[in-house]
């Protein structure tokens, strides 16, 4: 195993951080919004809804944000992990994530279940191009998400750090059985609780990756 030096360069390492921030910004956004958004009900309504609506901006801007500082991440991830498992697809993984996130907030979702006001109860009848296409997104950052923990944690193994290595392989079984559990039960909030799990072990990941030697030092 190489020699790590817990000193990356300052560009390498302002590129990590902003993968720090962007999972536990998201998250934190839609909390608050959820909690104070009228006629919003985490139980029924998935979190895109934020995006339709009075006040819809600002989740827009909330996907777009977080997506811009987790696509940065995977310039910075690229530039960091340069051997062992994880170098080719680690920031490839990382950057669909980032991508997702910004075209989540590009192609909004339509209104349903109730929301926004006066929206019937229940699916739309017909999906818009936009809300279509806003589909993809959560789809294409899951399975990158689950794909990046399971390589994460075969570098940790590879890193020896075993403690590491168990909660990586645990957090995309947390997170599938959330979302099993959300649409089992009819209940958004579990969804939005794997979704918070699983953003913020991605963050970890890319603020741990900020104390090892930066491969263009």
């Amino acid at each position: 195993m190489t020699t790590q030096n817990p000193r990356p360069s300052p560009t390498t390492r302002m590129l990590l951080y902003c993968g720090a921030i962007g999972g536990p910004l998201f998250s934190l956004v839609v909390v608050a919004q959820e909690l104070t958004r009228p006629g919003f009900d985490p139980k029924v309504n998935a979190l895109s809804q934020l995006s339709t609506g009075e006040g819809g901006w600002l989740q827009i801007a909330n996907f777009v944000v977080a997506g811009l500082l987790v696509t940065a991440s995977a310039v910075g991830i690229r530039r960091t992990v340069r051997t062992g498992p994880g170098r080719t697809w680690l920031p490839i993984l990382f950057g669909i994530y980032g991508v997702g996130l910004v075209w989540g907030g590009v192609f909004v979702t339509d209104p349903a279940f109730g929301y926004p006001a006066g929206t019937p109860q229940g699916a739309p009848e017909t999906l818009t191009w936009h809300g279509i296409l806003h589909g993809l997104a959560p789809a294409a950052i899951g399975v990158a998400l689950i794909a990046a923990s399971i390589i994460v944690a075969r570098r940790y193994r590879w890193q020896q750090r075993g403690a590491a290595a168990v909660v990586s392989w645990v957090v995309p079984v947390v997170y599938l059985l959330s979302s099993g559990l959300a649409f089992g039960l009819g209940d958004f909030r579990y969804l939005l609780a794997g979704g918070i799990i699983i953003w913020v072990w991605a963050a970890a990941v890319t603020a741990d990756l900020s104390r090892v030697r930066a491969a263009t030092e």
